[in-house]
């Protein structure tokens, strides 16, 4: 099986349309050159929230990775996998092997919610039927602690245990839970990557520990995320405020308005005013960003562009 090192930042990508919805592949090249390409980037997922992987047919979500894969050469490359049953999970994080992601992020299926994913029993021997059946790594997605879905710190120290799962991208979406986990994780399974996760709080992880970060807005602020995590590894706390303060303002900008559920699009709103992505509409279920949210959106990203925090060639 091969060897990852995910240290660093991870960039979920966000997948771009065409008026018809189907997908933009010029300007997903665009996106990945944006989001991808720069130096302090480690990797890319792919097929997760931030890239509506759960609105993509079979089909498209191996075009996906294809496509990635060609585009960000020997950067590690991994794949969403968000299924409601084992023998699906099983089919999808193949598929996802063969066109050419590195590792398979699992989500918690439907089935493991209203709390299910809080004992150890359903999600271990969900996990481990997965990592028996495919050949390369797995890491295993962390959803909020009052979704439903969330793991205890008990069950995901029990996933951390099993052989072939490598990390573990954190958004319980409370500090509490973050500093519990991780101290528990690094106790137990230490060789198990930490990967900070949850949106309003990046500094106060990176304080409490972190061996990286995987996060949607990456794709929109990628090299505030790289110097934010340069300070992290030299330690130096004022560098890392400093860093802090100027993504805040993107921060909120994306996150502070409900619904949350929203962000994603918001994230494609802000590449738009940047000139990276044409189109910023999301398929359905999902909803465009509403003018006045896109309007704060876009002052905020110009503030940023204007203050060379996000660099657009």
């Amino acid at each position: 099986m091969k060897k990852l090192d995910l240290g660093g930042i991870t960039v979920a990508t966000v997948l771009p349309y065409k008026e018809d919805f189907s997908i933009d592949w010029d300007d997903y090249a665009k996106v990945l050159d944006y989001c991808v390409g720069p130096d302090g980037i480690t990797a890319a997922l792919v097929n997760g929230h931030a890239g509506e992987g759960g609105l993509l047919t079979i089909e498209e979500r191996r075009q996906v990775i294809e496509r990635t894969r060609a585009h960000i050469g020997n950067k590690p490359l991994l794949a969403g996998v968000i299924a409601t049953s084992t023998t699906e999970a099983i089919a999808e994080a193949r598929q996802a092997r063969e066109a050419g992601a590195d590792c398979a992020v699992l989500f918690p299926p439907g089935p493991l919610g209203g709390g299910a994913s809080a004992s150890p029993r359903a999600p271990v021997a969900y996990v481990k039927a997965i990592v028996e059946a495919i050949d390369i790594p797995v890491s295993l997605f962390q959803y909020p602690v009052t979704s439903g879905f969330g793991y205890s710190t008990e069950t995901l120290c029990e996933l951390a245990a099993i052989d072939g799962v490598i990390a573990i991208k954190e958004g319980s979406d409370t500090m509490f839970a973050y500093d519990e986990n991780w101290r528990a994780i690094k106790k137990s399974a230490p060789s198990v990557a930490i990967l900070a996760s949850n949106y309003n709080w990046m500094l106060p992880q990176m304080a409490a520990g972190a061996d990286g970060i995987l996060s949607g807005l990456g794709s929109l602020a990628p090299h505030l995320f790289a110097e934010l995590w340069a300070a992290t590894v030299a330690a130096d706390l004022r560098a890392m405020r400093a860093v802090n303060d100027r993504l805040y303002p993107i921060v909120r900008a994306i996150y502070g308005p409900s619904p949350l559920i929203d962000m994603h699009t918001r994230i494609k709103t802000g590449l738009k005013s940047l000139g990276v992505i044409r189109n910023d509409a999301p398929r359905s279920p999902m909803m465009p960003t509403l003018p006045g949210i896109a309007a704060d959106i876009a002052r905020a990203m110009d503030a940023a562009r204007c203050a060379g925090d996000v660099r657009v060639d």
